[in-house]
């Protein structure tokens, strides 16, 4: 039996259990307040016009819905070509990261080389190391990077290669895989399995959890990502919408730049509820095991 600070004969007086579940309800009102208060906020001004959103920036428009914001937004800011920019980038830095995570997660954790916790060691000190620190060298190797003999300055490469050395999802993605049933790798073995045959047909199977943690953890971290793609991404036709709207902001209207906002965090809330949905709520490890 779960135990808290409230035992269960202190469950079963009337008196505490309603300041219990006030107090419940004031902490979940809370937190919906600051989680989602902003998100429907610019949902509102999005759709509002200058004047009332200055004037009254609580009110629920005073003087009605102002839909031409969000088609102006669309138009006005090219909001398509830096919204496919984004896309482009993000899908880009999703199968990066995603790539580098599960093999190396796997290599560490399923074929346990000797020099194992050596190589974890490392992985796990790079997270001590400020990213602002890489910054330098990181832009300097990606003006001249090795054997290339060519820039990858205003390439999508340059925001997309250095996105695969993210230590955290290949620490996350190694301790998944080693809770994994070891006797499902036993029997591939015995089955004739390979290591690849054994990561693409038994380990990502059993793997969609993690899968979708880190697939929401790239696509939103890319999706936000201001600095970098600035650095790497001089030209503006290139760039994502993060980059590009803070420098338009002073050519548009305050309506129409808060509709821009809410166009551009769309995508990252309905792929959060997405994967929410099918990866993290999901019995991928159901049936693994058998017997």
């Amino acid at each position: 039996m779960s135990r808290g600070i409230l035992s269960s004969s202190d469950w079963r007086r009337p008196g505490v259990r309603r300041t219990a579940r006030s107090v419940h309800v004031l902490l979940l009102a809370a937190l919906i307040a600051v989680g989602l208060g902003p998100m429907l906020w610019l949902a509102k001004a999005a759709v509002t016009p200058t004047q009332d959103t200055l004037r009254a920036p609580l009110a629920l428009w005073p003087h009605g819905i102002d839909w031409a914001n969000l088609s102006t937004a669309w138009s006005r800011v090219e909001i398509d070509k830096y919204f496919l920019n984004t896309v482009v980038l993000a899908a880009g830095s999703w199968f990066v990261q995603l790539l580098v995570a599960t093999t190396a997660g796997y290599a560490l954790s399923v074929l346990r080389p000797r020099y194992r916790k050596a190589l974890t060691g490392i992985v796990l000190a790079t997270l001590f190391v400020p990213s602002v620190v890489l910054l330098v060298p990181l832009y300097l190797t990606i003006v001249d990077p090795p054997l290339l003999k060519t820039s990858l300055i205003n390439t999508f490469w340059a925001v997309w290669l250095p996105a695969g050395a993210n230590a955290f999802n290949i620490l996350i993605v190694q301790r998944f895989f080693d809770n994994l049933p070891r006797e499902v790798f036993e029997a591939a073995r015995v089955d004739g399995a390979g290591p690849y045959r054994m990561f693409w047909s038994v380990v990502l199977p059993m793997s969609r959890p993690i899968l979708g943690v880190v697939s929401v953890f790239a696509i939103i971290a890319a999706w936000k990502d201001f600095l970098w793609p600035l650095l790497v991404l001089p030209d503006p036709d290139l760039q994502p919408l993060s980059v590009r709207l803070p420098a338009l902001q002073k050519f548009v209207e305050l309506d129409v730049f808060l509709a821009a906002l809410a166009i551009s965090t769309v995508i990252p809330v309905a792929l959060f509820l997405v994967f929410q949905r099918l990866f993290l709520k999901s019995n991928a490890l159901s049936g693994a095991v058998k017997g």
